[in-house]
């Protein structure tokens, strides 16, 4: 693992230090990320979040892995991973659009059509439109190709039914990028279809979803024949297996955003110790705090082991295995630093009550553990499937 910054990764680090120096309020830094509740006030911080979506975009910030034609720098992998650490220990604001830029937007711009490269693109970047990924179902979560919304062509037009579930932002979303089976006949993983949905369209319905800590960021949402053009089709017919390998293969560095947050959660919690007499001379508690520091550490050290696997041409079994671990020893490092805040503080908790509700959720989103931990074993370990 060969991690030496050539003098232009160091003047890409500076240039992005001093920006944001220049840039990042601490009013961006306290918005971070809208709560879903409904809340007075609420509504203004998305607002300016979506403003800030548009300063960083406009000063070619927002997408620095994509290409310069999509308004991206064509970032290296070294600068891909500096970008996440330096915007991750400086608290910025991550952008609302999060899933759309690094998961769908690489999925447009190898399948889409130039129309829809130039319109959805900018818009997305600067936060113009929000956009949510319609994937997991009811009876489908972490099993994609057993997903059952149907897509049936009628002429010019897809009629589109079924139902998706914890669908991020669904409820404010202007488009969806929806995965559907267009082929009831053909393998699970050959007969769907990807969709560019217009979340306007007659026929569409989202409900928010409250979670445990009182936030609706995700919303259940239903399709009652839905007629989308066909030009909306994403790749090729009965390819959205492809396209969504695509979706989730893209960013190559953003495993560094694990270990960095992770350790900037540590660092705050070990300061809100500290202002409570007596908290930090506990033997038991600095154990608990050591063992944190150590695994966040491993987890680094993880992260970048498949981000040198990319850099260097590595097995790309190797890269995807070891990135599929960390995000697993990631949520679980996350569950735990939350038991720790609130084991201790109890009542005093605060911001630390609403992390200990959310932290249950960092085994399932982006792939549950157990999933994860298939994949280690049959891509990375070579164990048989059964």
């Amino acid at each position: 693992m060969d991690f030496s910054y050539p003098a232009e990764v160091e003047r890409f680090r500076d240039g992005l230090r001093a920006w944001l120096s220049e840039n990042l309020t601490d009013e961006l830094i306290a918005a971070r990320r809208p709560s879903g509740r409904d809340l007075p006030g609420q509504e203004a911080v998305f607002e300016r979040l979506r403003a800030w979506n548009a300063t960083m975009a406009d000063a070619g910030w927002a997408a620095v892995s994509w290409p310069r034609e999509y308004g991206g720098r064509g970032a290296t992998v070294l600068e891909q991973l500096v970008y996440t650490e330096e915007t991750t220990r400086a608290r910025a604001p991550v952008p609302l659009n999060v899933i759309g830029m690094n998961n769908i937007a690489p999925a447009i711009m190898q399948y889409g059509t130039e129309a829809q490269k130039t319109t959805l693109l900018p818009r997305m970047m600067r936060a113009d439109d929000i956009w949510c990924q319609g994937m997991s179902e009811p009876e489908a979560g972490s099993d994609l190709a057993a997903l059952r919304t149907k897509a049936v062509r009628d002429g010019d037009h897809f009629v589109v039914s079924g139902q998706k579930i914890w669908t991020s932002l669904g409820h404010k979303a202007k488009w969806c990028q929806l995965y559907v089976r267009t082929d009831p006949e053909a393998p699970k993983h050959r007969g769907i279809s990807c969709l560019i949905v217009d979340m306007t369209l007659p026929g569409i319905e989202a409900r928010p979803l409250v979670t445990l800590n009182g936030d609706s960021d995700f919303a259940e949402v239903f399709f009652h024949d839905v007629r989308v053009p066909v030009e909306a089709l994403l790749g090729p017919l009965n390819a959205g297996w492809q396209v969504a390998t695509t979706t989730l293969s893209h960013e190559r560095a953003g495993a560094a955003r694990l270990y960095a947050e992770l350790e900037l959660r540590l660092h705050e919690l070990v300061a809100d110790f500290a202002e409570i007499d007596g908290v930090l001379d506990d033997p038991v508690v600095l154990r608990r705090l050591g063992e944190l520091a150590v695994r966040i550490k491993y987890l680094e050290v993880l992260c970048q082991r498949s981000i040198s696997a990319t850099l260097h041409g590595g097995p790309e079994l190797t890269a995807l295995g070891t990135a599929s671990l960390a995000k697993t020893v990631w949520g679980e490092i996350g569950q735990d630093l939350a038991a720790l805040a609130f084991d201790v503080l109890g009542d005093r908790a605060g911001t630390w009550s609403d992390y200990r509700l959310t932290s249950r959720a960092l085994t399932i989103a982006g792939g549950t553990t157990q999933i994860n931990k298939n994949i280690t074993a049959t891509r990375v370990l070579g164990l048989p499937r059964k």
